[in-house]
């Protein structure tokens, strides 16, 4: 199986997911094709546009909510009022239709994953991906979280409106039946995410917290014309960004008003590439390119008087001035008491031939 999350993770490079969840379902209708066209072209979209993984969402209505379980979304953009009656309308999809995606995705190079909802389809998945996918809203559902953990699988584990212990109990239950290394999505449940509920500092917050784990972003944000949310995410610590995928972000209902496009994933690649470039490397070493000017623009000693041979220096002698071809002024106290052994005129570069050994 195609294995980029994973790959990319330990190489420490930026890795981007289009979740596509359900939206297929509309793309379907506006265009008049199956569900299965409707998914193959979305992950096709997301695969030309450059994405790493793409995820869907699986689940069965009746194993997910109760009948009278009420909506916590914007209305005006989503208007069903009962999560069971939006679920039903997108849970037509089982295990054949997953294999036959998957399939598709490994043909045309992109990684599968999806996120379980049930034991079921956390046993069907598995032998499907190579990452599991656990929801925010499983959070707290820690026989689940347990169950899929025994699977041996790397996990993204979403972690939306959720408190430190909560995350510290998710996370020390994968950690006592799973080796591998967790990545901890930020997430805001509020769909879509105002940007003044972004709160991105939580990712900085996380690494501190969690430095055993990878650190990731689910964003549920509009997206900005600069895309400034994900770019600010990254250079907080956000290696992985998952965000939901549409073929039209005019779409109504569902998750298409929050989502990117195949446009926006190919701007947010490029934005990312930008912010690495930006971020270097971080080590504390002067960079090959800076030779010229940390040898003209710093300093060197210099003498501030005419000097005769066989003066021993004194620091009044002395003064600091550019290029930075001489001594330094870090040595100052290597020069100060040593004898000339030449005159020096007043204005000269100080360089160690100039001076006795004692």
């Amino acid at each position: 199986m195609i294995d980029c999350i994973n790959k990319r993770l330990s190489a420490g490079k930026f890795v981007l997911i289009a979740e596509i969840g359900v939206n297929y379902y509309d793309i379907a209708s506006k265009l008049n094709i199956s569900l299965m066209e409707a998914a193959k072209f979305m992950v096709l979209s997301a695969k030309n546009a450059g994405v790493h993984a793409v995820k869907f969402q699986t689940y069965k209505a009746e194993t997910l909510a109760a009948k009278k379980s009420p909506s916590y979304w914007d209305t005006s953009e989503e208007a069903t009022t009962s999560q069971y009656e939006l679920f039903q309308k997108y849970d037509r999809f089982g295990e054949e239709e997953y294999r036959q995606l998957q399939s598709f995705c490994e043909q045309i190079g992109i990684e599968f994953c999806s996120t379980p909802f049930d034991i079921e389809s956390a046993d069907y998945l598995n032998p499907l991906m190579n990452v599991y996918k656990i929801s925010s809203s499983d959070l707290s559902n820690i026989p689940f979280i347990e169950y899929m953990a025994k699977k041996g699988k790397p996990i993204l584990l979403s972690i939306g409106a959720s408190n430190e212990d909560e995350i510290r109990r998710a996370v020390e239950t994968i950690e006592k039946h799973n080796d591998k290394k967790i990545t901890l999505l930020h997430c805001v449940l509020e769909y879509p995410t105002p940007y003044a509920d972004a709160n991105l500092a939580k990712i900085e917050m996380l690494k501190k917290t969690f430095p055993q784990c990878y650190i990731g972003y689910s964003d549920h944000t509009k997206p900005d014309a600069g895309f400034d949310v994900l770019k600010a995410a990254h250079l907080l610590g956000a290696q992985l960004i998952e965000k939901h995928f549409t073929l039209d972000k005019k779409l109504v209902g569902n998750d298409h008003y929050h989502a990117m496009d195949a446009h926006d994933a190919e701007k947010i690649l490029k934005a990312m590439d930008y912010v690495d470039m930006l971020k270097g490397n971080g080590n504390l070493v002067s960079l090959d390119t800076e030779v010229a000017a940390r040898m003209n623009a710093r300093r060197s000693l210099v003498a501030s008087v005419d000097i005769a041979k066989g003066t021993v220096i004194e620091r009044e002698m002395l003064t600091f001035k550019r290029p930075g071809t001489g001594i330094s002024p870090a040595k100052i106290d290597c020069v100060v008491g040593k004898t000339a052994l030449c005159d020096i005129a007043e204005d000269d570069i100080l360089t160690m031939n100039m001076f006795s050994e004692e």
